[in-house]
């Protein structure tokens, strides 16, 4: 059964982009434009991976981050934050808040973060 894998971006382009090179790797992909979307869709559908956004409408991605904590159902399932903040003090609140990895958008093409989604799945 492949892997299910949510990916919470509020950017049309790039949502479509990395849920089509998703799907050429194998996996079922799960979309959703804000976080509180974002929310319902992992607790329904129990991802096997979360690709998170900080910047988001409704809730950001800190915020989903800290929900997500607190829900047993989903505490477990690894983020990748892929986002374009890099400050030091972002990428330590999103670690500290539970985040898996932290990628910023502008330092990576679309194969390098299916490789690091791979790893993370391993």
């Amino acid at each position: 059964m492949p892997k299910k894998i949510l990916v919470i971006e509020d950017d049309a382009s790039l949502q479509k982009a990395l849920t089509e090179m998703l799907g050429k790797r194998g996996y079922t992909t799960y979309s959703a434009y804000d976080g509180e979307a974002g929310l319902r869709a992992a607790e329904e559908e129990k991802p096997d991976l979360i690709m998170l956004d900080i910047i988001l409408p409704k809730k950001d991605g800190f915020a989903f981050l800290q929900e997500m904590k607190h829900n047993p159902a989903i505490a477990s399932i690894p983020v990748i934050v892929l986002t374009n903040l890099e400050d030091s003090a972002d990428i330590d609140r999103a670690l500290g808040l539970g985040a898996t990895m932290f990628l910023v958008k502008t330092n990576y093409q679309l194969e390098e973060i299916g490789e690091k989604i791979e790893q993370t799945l391993r």
